[in-house]
């Protein structure tokens, strides 16, 4: 079994060699876990001098793990039932699994408590990690077209948006001052 610092590294560098192995590996699932918290937690880090300590390594961390599954669930959804190729076939685990190691570029988001840096260093790290995503949603889901998986992930990503920011105004998250 390959480490998980070995993963990461490989999903890092967009290895589609590494979310093969991790689709097709279920016992990976504490592995992609496991970076969904650090990368969550990098960017809780990141966050601390806009959100501040307590609230900002939490309400990220948090948000992150919730992101992750609900954008997984959706992507799964929407790329085996509403837009699969003919040789699509895959599971939710898969999913999991493959967009869990996609969020090994977000590491680098515990650059952000640098100040001066946060809007730079989260910028890159959205642009690598979606590029990431793309990648694990063509491996999983076995796309032959990355436009295809381009188009999963966009519409994974505005359901899951969507969600979040229903869960935040329901959570007070948008309370307007009196």
């Amino acid at each position: 079994m390959t480490s998980l610092k070995d993963r990461m590294i490989g999903a890092a560098k967009l290895d589609v060699n590494v979310y093969e192995e991790v689709e097709a590996d279920k016992t990976a699932m504490g592995q992609a876990t496991g970076v969904v918290v650090l990368s969550s937690l990098a960017a809780g880090i990141g966050s601390i001098g806009t959100g501040g300590f307590g609230s900002g390594i939490l309400f990220g961390t948090m948000a992150a793990l919730i992101g992750w599954y609900v954008w997984a669930y959706t992507t799964y959804i929407v790329g085996t039932k509403l837009l699969p190729e003919p040789q699509t076939k895959a599971d939710h685990g898969e999913l999991l699994r493959t967009i869990g190691f996609s969020s090994s570029p977000g590491l680098i988001r515990i650059l952000g408590i640098i100040p001066g840096l946060t809007g730079i260093v989260y910028l890159v790290a959205s642009i690598w990690m979606l590029i990431a995503m793309v990648i694990a949603v063509r491996q999983a889901l076995d796309y032959q077209s990355t436009f295809r998986a381009v188009g999963v992930c966009i519409i994974g990503w505005v359901i899951q948006t969507l969600i979040l920011v229903l869960l935040l105004s329901m959570l007070g998250g948008f309370a307007r001052p009196a």
